[in-house]
């Protein structure tokens, strides 16, 4: 009987962090969309291996690699102070995946890779889905263009 509980319990656990995973993305894209519309700048989710950030497009993909004394390799470029930047740091041992529009392919982050999803003033963003995965569960959600939110939507927890 014991068994029984604890199998339930490994269960809920992933499934619970593979919702709110998924919730919080969600609900970066639809502000990053929204941010593109109010603002009229391109608006980007940056996924990276442990984070997703919204921030600025011309911001995205920027190599973060910095000095000992804490300088931007490069040199420091001056940033919007008005601009709207949020992050959701990955709880261990989620894996993102993306999928581009017209790809049957997915897309892995990994320690050098980051994916960046654009969202435009005109309120459209580029099709993708987001697959995330805890040990064997995973959900795999596809986004609407027109909304930014989630259009379909799978999960299997084990």
């Amino acid at each position: 009987m014991l068994g029984s509980a604890v199998g339930y319990l490994v269960y809920s656990s992933d499934e619970r962090v593979l919702r709110n995973a998924s919730g919080e993305i969600e609900l970066l894209a639809k502000r990053a969309r929204t941010t593109a519309i109010l603002l009229q700048t391109p608006y980007a989710l940056e996924i990276r291996e442990n984070v997703v950030k919204l921030l600025p497009l011309a911001e995205a993909g920027r190599d973060e690699k910095r000095t000992a004394g804490g300088q931007r390799i490069g040199g420091d470029r001056e940033v919007q102070e008005a601009a709207e930047r949020w992050e959701y740091p990955l709880e261990d041992g989620v894996k993102v995946s993306v999928k581009r529009w017209n790809s049957s392919e997915w897309l892995a982050t990994g320690k050098d890779t980051v994916h960046v999803w654009r969202f435009d003033p005109n309120g459209l963003c580029e099709p993708v889905s987001v697959r995330l995965a805890v040990e064997q569960s995973w959900s795999e959600d596809t986004y609407h263009p027109l909304t930014a939110t989630i259009r379909e939507s799978l999960l299997e927890a084990r």
